[in-house]
């Protein structure tokens, strides 16, 4: 679709969230605008870490974000001057989107504004599902939930858990050479012991992917465990639910990527593939997640 054709959300959407953005094309049409939107209210409260410069800052923005959900959720009157909001609002009325999973999505983004790591793997997983899985949530509503058969709707939220967590930890994995360059790293403490690897290793100019390997490697691993949860409940998932779960593949494409790579978060292949356009096309064909 040629960059003049998208809406504003369309294209904050496809310059913000390029792969997630992919997979949306591949939902009806009527739904797409809705899915645009969901994607651009997502990047407006992910990149608020790197706008302030205090976490009181970025605080009020995300407050400002749970006012503007509870508000546009009720009436267009009440769009708080933002080129997201509008739409967004017309996502929430026009699809009756649940007010609880953008709470979760915003309430995961507090973690962002803290200094320190996390201690744990387990705080770091429950991050990762609650940054991205609500959003896999809301897709499934837009995509038409409500009216699927209670079997086929439980086997959705499920596997649609799974993918959620999938994609955000792999994307945590692709994300280290980034935070690295900002001197920080969302990695837990408790793997660096586990491996014996100095958090610096992960930080600033001494990114030291080789170093890494190891903690890279259980974490990648934990993301194929989550895949491979998400596609045990696949008979029983709609059909219509394919566009949400095309995060899957995506997220399998790149964990192999950093496989062969020897699980170095640097390499080319990791950070973007260019074929993706043609898996989600092949995926979308034979309707497999």
């Amino acid at each position: 679709m040629p960059k003049d054709q998208l809406s504003p959300c369309g294209q904050e959407a496809r310059r913000a969230d390029r792969d997630r953005y992919l997979t949306c094309l591949f939902a009806p049409a009527d739904r797409r605008e809705a899915l645009f939107a969901l994607l651009a209210f997502n990047a407006e409260i992910a990149r608020i870490r790197d706008l302030v410069r205090e976490p009181m800052m970025g605080r009020i923005r995300l407050q400002w974000w749970r006012d503007t959900i509870k508000a546009i959720g009720t009436s267009d009157s009440a769009l708080g001057g933002h080129p997201v909001a509008g739409p967004l609002g017309a996502a929430i009325r026009g699809h009756h989107l649940s007010r609880g999973h953008f709470d979760t999505l915003i309430d995961a983004r507090e973690a962002d504004l803290e200094e320190h790591p996390f201690s744990g793997l387990d705080a770091f997983t429950a991050y990762a599902e609650a940054s991205s899985a609500p959003l896999v949530a809301l897709f499934l509503e837009v995509l038409g939930a409500a009216g699927w058969p209670e079997a086929g709707r439980a086997a959705a939220a499920a596997a649609g858990r799974h993918i959620g967590l999938a994609w955000a930890l792999t994307g945590q994995l692709r994300a280290v050479p980034f935070h690295a360059a900002h001197n920080r790293t969302m990695l837990p403490a408790e793997l660096f012991a586990r491996h014996r690897i100095l958090p610096c290793a992960a930080t600033g100019r001494s990114l030291d992917s080789h170093a890494l390997a190891p903690l890279v490697a259980e974490i990648a691993t934990l993301a194929r465990h989550h895949l491979d949860e998400a596609r045990r409940p696949a008979r029983q998932v709609p059909q219509a639910a394919l566009p949400a779960f095309l995060q899957a593949p995506l997220a399998e494409m790149y964990l192999k990527a950093l496989g062969r790579a020897g699980c170095d978060v640097t390499a080319a292949r990791v950070q973007r593939q260019p074929l993706a356009p043609l898996l989600l096309c092949w995926r979308s064909l034979i309707g497999r997640y």
